[in-house]
């Protein structure tokens, strides 16, 4: 459904192959994601359902729906548990069917398994429905894993030699995060661009294309907005892209995010800041992140919103303290 959701997905994908070598293994993702699992050395085919556009309409759902029926897998996991995906592996056709489920269509699967993303990280939780419901005991992990193309390679290289000739210190900045109350305020990001932008650094704000009007606003209330090493990739590169432009950034700083996930899988260091959401379930996964998380009891409370008013929880995480995590994580080889 989300960025970080499918590739939270890949260590099951390598673990998959190991235990089944010889398995034909279909990946059901939305279509608008593709770029992340394309070349993913670990399936041996994408299926993609476009869920905002042609698979919105109930005859075309129903009719895709179909052709999974006729494909007659030995196997469904079913590892999102929103309704849609639920109701298509319930009505998959295949022999057995197993992992997260809603509760109507979890009637018909062989094994529903509780997603324990609240007591593990996701990607463990993964690893349960494989161990509970398949016996594997075989967990080949390694970590989140993407793969890029020479296309996209020489495209972000061609764009980083435009913004940032011979400019070996360039810090990422993600400013956006599916919910509000995910994003560290843009006018802390302002500050840090500034003073990061003093230290020498370049600065290179990614995001999609949503991200852009609040990334314009952060830029506008920096003292260094018009500095030519203040560069704006928001909304302007596919994803495929941006995994190779972040594979460049020295260091990445971001609100927990899809980005967040796709600089783990490029295996850059990164500083990373929580409010809402937990950091068990979703930290990220590698030994190269600093994790700055609220300090406030009402962390993690889940919602898209704030009951308190004005995001105490993200302002509680200060310049200095990101500053300085920014700082340390340079020092990674």
């Amino acid at each position: 459904m989300h960025i970080g959701d499918l590739l939270l997905v890949t260590p099951v994908l390598r673990t998959l192959r190991t235990n089944f070598p010889d398995a034909h293994i279909a990946l059901l993702a939305d279509a608008k994601l593709a770029d992340l699992v394309k070349y993913n050395q670990n399936i041996s085919e994408l299926i993609a359902i476009d869920k905002k556009g042609r698979h919105d309409k109930l005859f075309n759902y129903i009719r895709f729906i179909h052709e999974i029926h006729q494909r007659k897998f030995d196997l469904v996991i079913n590892l999102h548990k929103n309704e849609r995906a639920s109701f298509i592996a319930a009505l998959s056709g295949a022999k057995k069917i197993v992992g997260y489920s809603t509760f109507g269509p979890g009637l018909v699967f062989d094994r529903v398994i509780e997603n324990r993303k609240r007591l593990k990280h996701q990607v463990e939780a993964h690893f349960d429905v494989l161990r509970e419901t398949l016996g594997i005991t075989n967990i080949d992990d390694r970590g989140i894993e993407m793969w890029l193309d020479d296309e996209a390679e020489k495209a972000a290289a061609h764009l980083w030699q435009q913004a940032f000739p011979n400019h070996p210190r360039v810090i990422g900045l993600n400013i956006g995060a599916s919910w509000p109350t995910k994003r560290w305020p843009k006018e802390y990001f302002a500050e840090l661009a500034d003073r990061l932008v003093d230290e020498g650094f370049g600065i290179a704000y990614f995001g999609g294309p949503m991200d852009a009007e609040i990334v314009d606003q952060a830029i506008s209330l920096m003292k260094h907005q018009n500095h030519p090493q203040v560069v704006q990739f928001t909304g302007q590169v596919t994803l495929m892209e941006l995994a190779a432009l972040l594979k460049k950034c020295r260091v990445f700083v971001t609100n927990d995010s899809g980005p967040m996930h796709i600089a783990v899988a490029m295996n850059i260091p990164l500083v990373s800041m929580f409010g809402a959401s937990p950091v068990e379930g979703f930290w990220p996964y590698n030994d190269k992140s600093i994790v700055l998380k609220s300090p406030l009891p009402c962390h993690p409370c889940y919602k898209h919103s704030c009951d308190l008013g004005g995001l105490p929880c993200m302002y509680s995480i200060t310049v200095d303290e990101v500053l300085d995590a920014t700082l340390k994580q340079m020092e990674i080889p």
